[in-house]
């Protein structure tokens, strides 16, 4: 497990692919049942990442922690950035706007038409890095911005414009990358007692991700 600031108020870690971010119906083991074990008291979790989405989080340590970091997700001043590889290339820069629907009994999330109840507004904005190929396949790495926080918004939201993520096969990737290609990258909120502007970042856990990343850095075409 590994912590990237700990005070008082709030908790920054970095959540493996894989692990829930708190713990289902089914029960069993979460990053907050290990975050529990590892302060000895409660921890508040106040935003999630899918299960196969690893990357930077931030709980709670106290309920007005909780409550101060629940309002500024709410209010939209948490600034969520993540790293994604997805088939095809898009614009080099764009935003996308969609309403979702989600399906609870399926847990997935649909792009609809029309306004109806279940329906939410998603946006997000992104910004192409890198063009490569993988397996003889046209892929690109995006770094994304959310402005909103739908169940599985990235995934649903570049799946519907036939970009599905790399190793998605739930969002229409035909492939056999065992891993979701998406990562939580960047996290940047303010501390909830002392008000601080914190930014916390974490490089992939993917091979695939690190190798565009690193040929960005190379200049390699």
């Amino acid at each position: 497990m590994e912590i990237l600031f700990e005070d008082s108020e709030i908790l920054v870690c970095v959540k493996p692919a894989g692990l829930l971010s708190q713990a289902d119906a089914n029960g069993g083991q979460s990053m907050l049942s290990l975050l529990t074990a590892h302060t000895g008291n409660e921890v508040y979790p106040v935003h999630r990442l899918d299960k196969e989405t690893g990357g930077v989080m931030v709980y709670a340590k106290t309920a007005d922690a909780a409550a101060a970091l629940s309002g500024e997700i709410a209010e939209h001043r948490v600034t969520k950035e993540y790293l994604a590889v997805v088939y095809g290339c898009p614009e080099e820069v764009g935003i996308m706007r969609d309403l979702l629907f989600k399906d609870s009994t399926r847990n997935k999330s649909y792009v609809v038409s029309r306004m109806r109840r279940g329906v939410k507004t998603a946006e997000l904005q992104y910004r192409r890095l890198k063009e490569d190929t993988l397996d003889g396949s046209a892929v690109s790495l995006v770094l994304i911005r959310l402005a909103t926080g739908r169940t599985h918004q990235i995934r649903v939201q570049f799946s519907h414009r036939k970009m599905p993520l790399v190793g998605d096969r739930k969002y229409g990737a035909r492939d056999g990358v065992a891993a979701l290609q998406l990562w939580s990258y960047r996290l940047t909120f303010a501390h909830p007692k002392t008000k601080e502007t914190l930014t916390f970042s974490r490089p992939p856990q993917s091979d695939i991700m690190n190798l565009l990343l690193g040929k960005i850095q190379n200049g390699k075409n």
